[in-house]
């Protein structure tokens, strides 16, 4: 493909190492892990095993809460869904952000069907999720509060610590959303009372089609799974183990855990450097969420005048990036995330979002945004 890549945050490239772990499995360890009469078997489950260690390392749990899924979609269906209809007869409530990911809000609408009620906790116009709202909508019945980590959209850092405190107190369960952010911010689970985390490798330089739903304490939490058919992952998610993508999300985590504070420093860098070229060439860019702390790999944007749709069109084949609008039917759905920050319409059909990962460099960004000041100025041109 032609064109500089600035969609990080929807899919970042695999590191070159871990695809040579992966092709390396995919010659010599033939064996079904699940299949442990023979010694085929059981080297491949011995590797299986040894990077559910390394995954229970990066995020400080055990090895046997470490519950592989194909990514986070499935890890958040999981979450949710599993522990809602697990635990229906004690209540039927749960809690979630109002700017959670697509794949928590349509489990909340699943769940709705069922007879479920979702409380959506909207943010602050920053785009952060207050503890205090949280506290205000848990209810005798509530079995589960969701919020993410690191907001997709906008890279706001949600206070989960403190959000985590609210749930324990309340004695409710606590999940987090950690696509956009493990690897890159260390989450100790031995420290934060997180019951559930959710994960995916390819937002870490890793293998799409897997990921993992971390289960604290899994012995004494019970979830209804979504499949069935098999007994691997303990009965939650049957099916063969992928050995070569476990291997290769095992190998992306613990290297970008091992750079985190390298890479994050490097990205910020490349992000302040776009942002100051646009800004020195006059652009009138609004940076949504830009007073709350923020991820230095995600920038949400808005050019007043300036619709997402037009200069993602112009920037066709030279630069990707993402609108902060989606299109479905032919018609344009303002961003939900900004419409639950307050953000007006004006704004709103403005949004896109360009997102930055360690393989980007500073020159890359000035270029970048270079690319979308012309962009600017034809369509201002074509308006006129």
């Amino acid at each position: 493909m032609n064109g500089m890549y600035f969609d990080s945050a929807s899919t970042t490239p695999i590191d070159p190492e871990v695809v040579a772990e992966m092709t390396d499995a995919l010659r010599s360890l033939l064996g079904n892990p699940s299949a442990t009469a023979h010694g085929y078997g059981q080297a491949a489950a011995r590797r299986v095993a040894s990077c559910r260690e390394l995954i229970a390392d990066a995020f400080s749990c055990e090895p046997d809460e470490v519950i592989f899924t194909s990514g986070a979609t499935e890890s958040d269906n999981l979450a949710l869904i599993g522990i809602a209809r697990a635990y229906a007869e004690r209540g039927r409530h749960l809690v979630i952000s109002a700017i959670e990911h697509r794949a928590v809000l349509a489990c909340a609408e699943q769940l709705e069907r069922e007879g479920f009620e979702i409380t959506r906790v909207r943010p602050d116009v920053n785009g952060v999720i207050q503890p205090e709202a949280i506290a205000a909508a848990l209810r005798p019945d509530t079995l589960l509060v969701s919020v993410m980590h690191t907001n997709n959209e906008i890279g706001v850092l949600q206070p989960i610590e403190a959000i985590a405190e609210v749930a324990a107190e309340a004695g409710v369960l606590f999940h987090v959303d950690a696509a956009q952010a493990a690897g890159k911010y260390a989450i100790d689970l031995d420290a934060t009372p997180i019951d559930l985390l959710t994960a995916s490798a390819h937002k870490l330089h890793g293998p799409k089609g897997i990921g993992c739903l971390i289960i604290r304490n899994r012995r004494q939490l019970r979830l209804t799974p979504l499949m069935f058919g098999g007994e691997q992952e303990h009965g939650l998610r049957p099916g063969t183990l992928p050995v070569h993508q476990i291997i290769g999300f095992a190998s992306a985590l613990a290297k970008t855990s091992r750079r985190r504070d390298a890479d994050r420093a490097q990205v910020t860098a490349v992000r302040d450097r776009f942002l100051h070229t646009l800004t020195a060439a006059g652009i009138p860019v609004i940076v949504h969420g830009a007073e709350a702390p923020r991820s230095p790999y995600i920038l949400g944007l808005s050019i007043p005048g300036i619709p997402s749709d037009a200069l993602i069109n112009q920037l066709a084949g030279s630069l990707a990036l993402s609108s902060g609008s989606a299109c479905s039917s032919g018609t344009v759905e303002p961003s939900h995330v900004l419409r639950a920050m307050g953000v007006n319409d004006r704004a709103l059909y403005s949004a896109f979002r360009v997102s930055f990962d360690r393989t980007h460099r500073v020159e890359q960004a000035e270029e970048a945004a270079h690319l979308i000041i012309e962009a600017v100025r034809r369509i201002q041109d074509l308006m006129r």
